[in-house]
């Protein structure tokens, strides 16, 4: 397992636009993320295994996006803890790789989920569970569906599948920045998402852990991040040829393998991106 390795209550302060700054020192016992009105933060965080995205905002509400891999619990956990995360109003499960329902169980009871999203298929699934998700307000996301999670930040599916490697394709609007987290890949969500404005994306997560034949040159071409995130996978390996693409559109490209949880703080107009490399402890 893994924990992260920070400065104790580190205070985030921007300075310039797209710039980057790694912390590796001293064990973390809280982060203030010191947000402002119009200001939001993202992190990724660089768990054992599986996807797991906060979004933070100056009012105080978090948005959890996935729940990590099947074993990483309690690492999950520690992070929202170090991040000073005590309740999450919205919970988004992207498609069914990332659904662990024991798992789900623990958070929407721990940290008193209000609202979860997902596909329609996995949403109709989960509404017809006993408690806790009757207790969550359960909203199916298909393609076309906007939705404003908290100010100045909004939603927009551009793809919704139930197909094998598929899932919810979404865009995050705050100001002019533009956060795109995709999920699926194949065939069919490149071609539709060929039609899609895709244009000036400030952070592109990557499908599939990048693994080969996940995505092609011609989408990452389309998409020309500023950045790329890649989550770890204990079974997939990237494919080099991914990545060579990613770096070839100029997109600064960083790994929750090899950078560790990644935070991304922004303003209406500016980003800074933090880096905070982690080690392996035992959580058993």
């Amino acid at each position: 397992m893994k924990s992260l390795l920070l400065v104790a209550a580190i205070f985030f302060q921007m300075t310039s636009i797209g710039s980057a700054s790694s912390f590796g020192y001293g064990n973390v016992e809280s982060i203030d993320l010191n947000l402002k009105d119009h200001e939001i933060a993202v992190t990724f965080f660089g768990l054992g295994d599986g996807e797991a995205t906060l979004i933070q905002g100056s009012n105080g509400e978090n948005i959890l996006v996935n729940t990590g891999g099947e074993e990483t619990s309690e690492e999950l956990r520690e992070m929202l803890k170090t991040y000073g995360v005590k309740e999450v109003s919205t919970l988004i499960i992207t498609n069914r790789q990332n659904l662990f329902v024991d798992q789900l169980t623990q958070i929407i009871s721990k940290y008193k989920v209000k609202q979860l999203m997902s596909t329609p298929e996995i949403a109709n699934e989960l509404a017809n569970m006993a408690a806790p998700f009757t207790e969550v307000k359960v909203i199916p996301w298909q393609a076309g569906t906007t939705q404003v999670l908290f100010p100045d930040l909004s939603a927009e599916v551009l793809f919704a599948g139930s197909g094998e490697n598929e899932g919810i394709d979404f865009m995050l609007q705050f100001f002019k920045h533009r956060l795109f987290l995709m999920t699926s890949s194949s065939h069919l969500v490149e071609e539709n998402l060929l039609k899609k404005n895709l244009d000036d994306i400030t952070i592109f997560k990557v499908p599939n852990w990048a693994k080969e034949n996940s995505l092609s040159e011609k989408l990452i071409q389309y998409v020309n991040p500023q950045i790329s995130i890649l989550f770890e996978s204990g079974q997939h390996q990237p494919d080099p040829e991914i990545i060579y693409d990613l770096q070839d559109t100029w997109s600064e490209v960083f790994f929750t393998k090899k950078h560790g949880t990644i935070t991304i703080k922004f303003t209406e107009n500016n980003y800074e991106v933090f880096t905070f490399p982690v080690e392996k402890e035992d959580y058993s």
